[in-house]
């Protein structure tokens, strides 16, 4: 059987982030990439300049369309918005049993905000325990807890497992927003059970997309049948030879993409 994985997020017209990326690393990595788009944004490695949010019954009809006909293993979602468009994607999906991917996209690598601050609480109370894995960066665990950013490899466990506490079946606290020169990711089960990645932090401004990148990737394994401690190896390998390939592209003047093909073609 071909494995299927559905990304439920955001356009992004730079096409380095969003839609575009997920549908790239799940190509890259093997698996037939589904999806729903909940926004258009006006987006290019520098800004983005406007959103717009898709109709919720249009979201709706994307979700029952795909899920009636592709055999859905696993769901990736990312930017979401607005409260509407959570509790419609949290309806849309009530009926799927494979592992859910929640990537929680609160601000894009311009600095631009993609999730609205009242929406927050509603991602925390309505998707947040529907998640086989939460992968959020340093600041979207913090806004999700209503606390300081994490700043050591302590503090990122110890938020992981308060997110855990709120319902999530595991969270991968990533470090890319912290600081030395190794970049650590932290996955974290209920149980307290943590399983580290590590990476040299690369000198580069090529990072747009990494977080839809990732949690694309894992999605991706997952479908494979992989199990999630091997998912997310697979798919942290993966981001780092793109981050580490993202300066042989040429794409832009501001934050360009990783380079998603970097094992099919070398730029």
């Amino acid at each position: 059987m071909t494995p299927i994985a559905l990304t439920i997020a955001g356009s992004d017209s730079g096409g380095g982030a969003g839609i575009q990326a997920d549908l790239k690393a799940m190509s890259a990595l093997g698996t037939y990439g589904a999806s729903v788009i909940t926004a258009v944004t006006a987006q290019n490695t520098k800004a983005v300049t406007a959103v717009h949010g898709i109709p919720l019954d249009v979201i709706a009809a994307q979700i029952k369309t795909v899920l009636i006909d592709l055999d859905v293993d696993a769901i990736k979602i990312g930017m979401l918005a607005t409260p509407e468009i959570i509790h419609t994607v949290a309806d849309g999906i009530a009926g799927f049993t494979g592992p859910v991917v929640l990537d929680p996209v609160m601000i894009a690598k311009s600095g631009d905000a993609l999730l609205a601050q009242d929406a927050v609480q509603t991602l925390r109370d309505v998707l947040l325990p529907r998640a086989t894995v939460l992968t959020p960066n340093l600041p979207e665990a913090a806004r999700l807890l209503g606390a300081p950013e994490a700043a050591t490899p302590e503090q990122m466990v110890e938020q992981g497992l308060a997110l855990c506490g709120l319902g999530a079946g595991s969270v991968l606290m990533k470090g890319g927003h912290g600081l030395g020169e190794i970049c650590q990711d932290f996955l974290i089960s209920p149980s307290g059970r943590v399983a580290e990645f590590k990476a040299p932090r690369r000198d580069t401004r090529n990072t747009h997309g990494t977080g839809c990148t990732l949690s694309s990737a894992i999605a991706a394994g997952l479908a494979k049948g992989l199990g999630l401690v091997e998912a997310t190896a697979q798919a942290h390998a993966y981001l780092q030879g793109a981050i580490a390939a993202a300066d042989t592209l040429s794409i832009g003047q501001g934050h360009g993409p990783v380079h998603h093909f970097h094992q099919v073609w070398p730029a």
